[in-house]
């Protein structure tokens, strides 16, 4: 060990550009990683702000001679599907209708272009929306198909900069609604970065007959009444809707299904993708890093063939020195390997810190990467230290 630390500071510019492929290689790896993690959690976070035990059910798809037109082509969901759900599942804690539209809103300082869904009371519960000001509007509300609306946080901002909106009257589609609330900020999310915050919610009866016209709603939300009823609570909702359009065994659903469990299911397994793929490539910079180590450690046999000579001549063995230069070659990679940890830590804490990109990093990748640059070392070592140890030590005096 003394003499191997001895030779890597003889040389400290070849050295150090000998550790700096490892150095790279692991840094690489780790923050890489750390990045898929991150990015992982995010969208969890996101799939989770979705709502509570989230059910949502959407229109099947048409098909025109044979041909699928895409899922949502077929809307058959009404007012109707939803109380009779209400009225006969006993796994769920809620449900909602879901109006979609995009609409131009005029109102307060100007106009602005956003997403209006008309829902029922139960659909703050079930998205876990709160207010921020004001009051939710009440199933007397919807029944009554009032024209009254709930701003998301950006609506706020763009419609009513300098005020409070409570009481004050909007324009959506050049129907008057009056402002009873403002929802707490929530901020990017829907599984696709989308602002939840750029929203308008107004009763869903007043959405699908005052503004889009016609008998069927966009979507169906629903909560179940616990985690591990989520898939009970789907097979029961599927029942009852195939009753509803009486569907015979042999006919395929007409609306689709998903939960949040099934979601967040798919995220993950494209994240851990991505992060494989991440991490791939970047260990190939640390491969690179171990031919570094082994073209130095070949130049470094060739200068040191007359020590090679004279250790051997006074009793070294070829394993002695097999094991001095598996040693430097071990040294220098796993020192390597603490700077390339020590490098991706503070990378990683400064890309959370100044940038939007989030990093996780784990002690588990940590702990691989460093085992990892040492193995390296060893591995690529092994050769020169293998051809050191089998010189024959009266040409190896003779050299030069």
């Amino acid at each position: 060990m003394k003499t191997a630390f001895r030779s890597i500071y003889r040389n400290k510019m070849r050295s150090m550009l000998t550790a700096l492929g490892i150095i790279i290689g692991v840094s690489s790896v780790i923050i890489m990683v750390a990045i898929g993690s991150g990015t992982g959690i995010r969208i969890q976070e996101q799939i989770n702000s979705l709502g509570t035990n989230l059910i949502m059910i959407s229109p099947g798809e048409a098909k025109t001679g044979g041909v699928s037109k895409g899922g949502g082509s077929l809307s058959r969901l009404t007012f109707e599907d939803v109380m009779r759900i209400k009225k006969s599942a006993t796994l769920l804690s809620g449900i909602s209708p879901v109006v979609r539209a995009s609409e131009q809103v005029i109102g307060g300082a100007g106009n602005w272009s956003t997403s209006v869904y008309g829902v029922s009371t139960d659909y703050f519960t079930i998205k876990n929306r709160e207010l921020e000001s004001g009051e939710y509007f009440t199933d007397r509300d919807v029944q009554a198909s009032r024209k009254v609306a709930i701003l998301g946080r950006t609506v706020v901002e763009n419609l009513f900069p300098d005020g409070e909106p409570v009481g004050k009257q909007i324009r959506i589609r050049n129907i008057p609604f009056t402002v009873i609330g403002v929802l707490k900020e929530k901020g990017a999310g829907g599984g696709m970065g989308n602002d939840q915050d750029d929203q308008i919610m107004i009763p869903s009866t007043t959405a699908l007959y005052r503004l889009k016209g016609g008998q069927y709603i966009d979507m169906i939300n629903a909560s179940a009444v616990s985690v591990e009823e989520i898939d009970n609570a789907k097979t029961e909702i599927e029942t009852i809707l195939r009753d509803a359009h009486k569907l015979n065994e042999s006919e395929a659903n007409d609306f689709t299904i998903r939960t949040q469990a099934e979601i967040t299911e798919t995220a993950s397994e494209m994240t851990e993708t991505i992060t494989l793929l991440l991490g791939s490539i970047a260990g190939v910079s640390l491969v690179v890093g171990g031919i570094g180590i082994m073209n130095i450690m070949l130049v470094s046999v060739t200068e040191r063939t007359r020590e090679i000579g004279i250790r051997m001549s006074v009793g070294a063995r070829s394993r002695d020195v097999l094991a001095q230069f598996l040693t430097e070659a071990a040294v220098l990679s796993l020192a390597a390997g603490v700077i390339g940890i020590l490098l991706s830590v503070t990378v990683s804490i400064l890309l959370n810190k100044f940038t939007s990109i989030r990093t996780s990093l784990s002690p588990e990748i940590i702990g691989i990467a460093f085992l990892f640059s040492a193995a390296v070392g060893v591995f690529f070592g092994f050769y020169p230290a293998r051809k050191a140890a089998s010189l024959n030590p009266i040409e190896a005096l003779r050299y030069e």
